[in-house]
């Protein structure tokens, strides 16, 4: 539903945020028959052209299949049993499913949010989007309610619970006092040029590639699209990196043997990320509960940002079922705790992994072997590999 012309009073949770944690939530309180209202600020059809990560989880897998949202993924998506890394001109596979039994599965964050919108709709869940001037009220007492501006015209529902789901730049985390939030950032020093182009994979599977000159990613979305990126300047604009300097920047970061697989092609997409990693506590104020971005953000690296969501989502969807129907109130009461445990977790490896891979400014000489003795460690030792496996396959839910 697309206008607030059936909009209800009053419904058990506010979700804050369209985007897949969001619909997620509605998806899985749907399904434990909780009623709920999705306030998006965009419209849906920006929201379903954002292009975004594409590896999940395997605990993400089995949340979207249990969401029973699941089954496009499962015909479209490529399982990945591995990940390659590339430095000092070599090329080592690391064994997800030798190492931990399981692997991930590429299937881009766009179709995730096709798939939940069509799940919810035929949920009759209530989706308002270009909903402006969204305010949660009253989290300090014991009416909270949110309001929001659409066409013009103010609205408000009433509320057990709200549910911020509106990433990291929304209204959710702002609503909590600064005497009370805490935060925790590290921004880095540079920024990844990403680009897709309808040209064949480099590889079967991902490559985190570590060089002189800078990281650089090759991925793909399927067996005709690539998704490849570079390590740049934090001061670099997309009209810097006209395809005929991204194709050659990134096959100088690769070795021989993997360079030679190359394909290249026009660029149909490109965008830049900064990257910082970012985590605000608690994750509840009052009736209020954070998820998603709202309450943490990870650099790219390692890819746990959709994944991170999902995880807070199937904790909470959980809890809030529990509390609306009178069973108990512990998940609610646990979920910051339990959430950010997992969170630090993934933040930590994220950490790793860009401190790992990445060329930073000012580093010299002895910065560049400690790396290079690191990647070489992880190559040899079966003990490091499955630590590596074990955090980028998914800590247990």
């Amino acid at each position: 539903m697309n206008a607030p012309s059936g909009l209800p009073a009053r419904v058990p949770v506010v979700i804050i945020g369209g985007g897949p944690a969001g619909l997620l939530l509605a998806r899985l309180l749907a399904l434990g028959d909780v009623e709920s209202v999705v306030l998006e600020r965009q419209s849906r059809e920006h929201v379903m052209a954002r292009v975004r990560a594409g590896v999940l989880e395997w605990g993400t897998v089995e949340t979207l299949r249990a969401a029973r949202v699941g089954d496009r993924m499962d015909r479209e998506g490529v399982v990945h049993d591995g990940v390659g890394l590339s430095f000092s001109g070599r090329h080592v596979r690391i064994d997800f499913k030798g190492l931990t039994g399981k692997g991930v599965m590429v299937y881009g964050q766009t179709q995730v949010t096709k798939d939940l919108y069509v799940a919810v709709d035929k949920a009759d869940v209530t989706v308002v989007d270009c909903a402006a001037d969204v305010v949660p009220h009253d989290l300090t007492g014991t009416t909270p309610y949110v309001t929001f501006v659409r066409e013009g015209v103010s609205r408000r529902v009433d509320c057990q619970y709200v549910a911020g789901c509106d990433g990291a730049h929304g209204v959710s985390r702002t609503a909590i006092p600064s005497s009370v939030l805490r935060t925790y950032e590290r921004v880095y020093p540079f920024g990844w040029l990403g680009i897709l182009s309808e040209t064949p994979p480099i590889d079967k599977e991902l490559i985190y590639a570590h060089s002189d000159r800078g990281f650089a990613l090759c991925s793909m979305r399927h067996a005709m699209l690539s998704r490849y990126y570079v390590q740049c300047d934090i001061d670099d604009q997309v009209d810097d990196w006209p395809d005929d300097r991204f194709w050659p920047e990134l096959r100088s970061r690769l070795p021989g043997e993997v360079a030679g697989r190359l394909v290249t092609g026009p660029s149909v997409e490109k965008s830049l990320t900064p990257l910082r990693s970012f985590v605000a506590e608690p994750l509840r104020y009052g009736p209020l509960y954070l998820a998603g971005d709202a309450g943490h953000v990870v650099p790219p690296t390692g890819a746990k940002g959709l994944n991170l969501a999902a995880s807070d989502v199937c904790y909470l969807a959980g809890a809030l079922a529990d509390a609306v129907h009178g069973r108990s109130l512990t998940g609610l009461d646990e979920y910051s705790d339990r959430a950010l445990a997992r969170v630090w977790k993934a933040v930590r490896f994220s950490w790793w992994l860009t401190m790992l891979m990445h060329h930073f400014p000012g580093s010299g000489e002895f910065d560049r072997r400690i790396q290079e003795a690191e990647l070489d460690y992880l190559a040899g030792s079966e003990a490091a590999q499955r630590s590596f496996a074990e955090n980028y396959t998914g800590l247990p839910l």
